[in-house]
């Protein structure tokens, strides 16, 4: 009997204006995600994730020490709790990206993981954090991540989280599949202009390398004031042989759903033995620089 698994991702462009209180950006975005949430239940659903930092703007495009005031802490600050209880109503593997405070100015961009009971398995936090000029500011928001590279055992897979920049390097996508995940999911926020062309090429890539499912989700549309351009969705689901198999559009509000046959990965790494006959012992230059 095949292992099918059915995912969701959520797309979604800002609900309410930057010039509004953080904690009011905040609630309107949670409650919009939050109705999503309850519509992936009513489809079945099992793992759900949403787009890099999702329940406000993309700040990063100014450097301004107001947007500290997004941080909450994890596993105890009130937006994971919330996830952990629709987590378990709905039965629901739930990938829960917001800003992270480790203590006061010490702050991650970070992914919590809660398994289909409402358990809190663990965070994954960016590792590759850019500065690019314009726009891009994260180095004044985010240390580094620390955690490695983490998998969790949920109820319905073993699954694994990239956020957003992380995807242009293969290290760590290949240190998820030896590791054993499924599924990595890649929440993002990336703009046409900058990155549109990489989009359908890079992670259909890791997808092919290490032979695992892929999800990519992207926010959507225009963000004033500063506009650096059009976050263009087109958040997907692609399978262990690259092919996108489920797909948003570039500028709407969208649930993605697809079901996922993890047997495939089995039948994938049956032809294609890039685990075998990896060498390991030669790869010495890429951790000596």
């Amino acid at each position: 009997m095949s292992r099918i698994v059915r995912g969701g991702l959520i797309q979604c462009t800002l609900a309410a204006s930057t010039e509004q209180p953080i904690e009011k950006i905040k609630q309107v975005m949670i409650d919009k995600h939050v109705a999503y949430i309850e519509e992936a239940g009513k489809k079945g659903v099992q793992i759900l994730c949403m787009q890099e930092l999702f329940y406000g703007p993309y700040f990063c495009a100014e450097q301004k020490t107001k947007w500290y005031a997004m941080v909450e802490k994890i596993p105890d600050g009130p937006t994971i709790k919330l996830m952990q209880g629709l987590a378990k109503k709905y039965s629901m593997v739930i990938v829960v990206p917001i800003y992270e405070e480790e203590i006061t100015g010490v702050y991650y961009n970070t992914a919590a993981v809660i398994d289909a009971d409402g358990t809190y398995l663990g965070k994954y936090r960016k590792h590759h954090i850019p500065q690019v000029d314009p726009g891009f500011w994260e180095k004044f928001y985010f240390r580094p991540g620390n955690t490695g590279y983490p998998v969790f055992n949920t109820r319905y897979a073993t699954i694994g989280v990239y956020i957003c920049y992380d995807r242009h390097f293969p290290e760590g996508a290949r240190v998820l599949g030896l590791r054993g995940a499924e599924i990595v999911f890649n929440p993002s926020a990336t703009v046409a202009g900058l990155s549109e062309y990489l989009w359908e090429l890079e992670q259909p890539a890791h997808a092919v390398a290490n032979g695992y499912f892929v999800g990519a989700i992207n926010r959507v549309g225009m963000e004033p004031p500063w506009n650096i351009g059009e976050f263009y969705g087109k958040s997907y689901f692609c399978t262990p042989r690259g092919k996108i198999v489920a797909q948003a559009s570039r500028n709407k509000d969208e649930l993605v759903v697809a079901d996922l046959d993890l047997d495939m990965i089995k039948e994938v790494r049956q032809v294609w033995q890039f685990f075998r006959d990896r060498r390991p012992e030669s790869y010495k230059e890429l951790v000596e620089g």
